[in-house]
């Protein structure tokens, strides 16, 4: 029998396991009581102010509220507050002089994005499905049709306004320094753009994307250093290992061009794209945003001399 000191007796009586865990119940049940109402005002006032919760501070790294300093920082050090510059100029954004190609351009992406994704699900890129999939797609599936004609005809409009927005880029002058280096990687970005319109036009396998592609890779025979028939080609290039080959997969265009084009349409040439465009953004904020014409005073704008 344990003592009375003992901290499992009492007046030399032990105390059982259910009496023990009774009275630890009741001890974090009063303790409970206390500390919920206390608990509770806390979370409340966490609600009602986001910007102070951790995962807030986890993603914006700079108070906004302490000093002009730290407001600013909050917003120049985060990439999605500062996409664009602090300052613009505000002639430099008018759409009779940007034609709004650059934003046009990554909104059609975002479309082709999603409905390359819807129409994935109903695509095999086999010799043997992958009409079949498009011919039930286009007539057997609810929308079917509108989905495959939103994804070509965006596929289209976005090569159209890739070009129209490098073409206005020249005409403005906006290669020029310090953005000779985002001219580049708009370069990089048109023919990436090319190479995505053309792997997907095999994907119908159809006579057209067929007889594209047979075109298209028998002029890569002559690429400088990596076709066989092209200038500079090293010795060891052959028809069976230059770059024509690579992209086919073998010497004809068969199921192996077929699986290439969809990889490379899908997966490779998209996600290179999404790094160069978050890269092209980048630059457009870090080089003074676009560039434009001389600022201007508007009339209305202009104050009466003081006499």
């Amino acid at each position: 029998m344990p003592d009375e000191k003992s901290p499992n007796g009492k007046n030399g009586k032990s105390v059982g396991l259910v009496e023990r865990v009774t009275t630890g119940v009741k001890e974090d049940l009063e303790s409970l009581k206390t500390d919920l109402p206390a608990k509770a005002k806390e979370q409340m006032e966490i609600l009602s102010k986001p910007t102070k919760t951790q995962v807030f501070t986890s993603i914006f790294r700079h108070k906004h509220d302490d000093t002009p300093r730290n407001r600013a920082l909050g917003v120049l050090s985060n990439v999605f507050l500062h996409l664009h510059p602090a300052k613009i100029n505000r002639d430099a954004v008018r759409y009779s002089y940007t034609w709004g190609m650059g934003g046009i351009t990554f909104y059609l992406f975002i479309v082709l994005t999603l409905t390359g994704v819807m129409l994935m699900f109903y695509y095999h890129p086999s010799k043997v499905q992958a009409f079949r999939d498009v011919l039930y797609l286009e007539h057997d599936v609810p929308y079917g049709k509108l989905l495959r004609n939103m994804h070509r005809w965006a596929a289209h409009l976005m090569v159209i306004a890739v070009e129209l927005h490098m073409f206005r880029v020249f005409l403005t002058g906006s290669y020029k320094k310090p953005r000779e280096f985002n001219w580049n990687v708009g370069v990089i970005l048109l023919v990436l753009t090319l190479l995505l319109s053309f792997t997907g036009y095999l994907l119908p396998d159809d006579q057209l994307g067929f007889w594209a592609v047979t075109v298209g890779t028998n002029m890569a025979r002559a690429t400088p250093g990596l076709g066989n028939e092209g200038p500079f080609a090293p010795s060891f290039i052959t028809p069976y290992n230059d770059v024509r080959f690579g992209l086919l997969g073998g010497s004809i265009v068969d199921a192996n061009a077929l699986l290439r084009s969809y990889i490379w349409h899908c997966i490779g040439i998209p996600i290179i794209a999404s790094i160069f465009m978050i890269l092209h953004f980048w630059r457009v904020r870090k080089d003074g945003g676009i560039s434009g014409p001389a600022a201007v005073v508007l009339d209305s704008e202009v104050k009466e001399a003081k006499k």
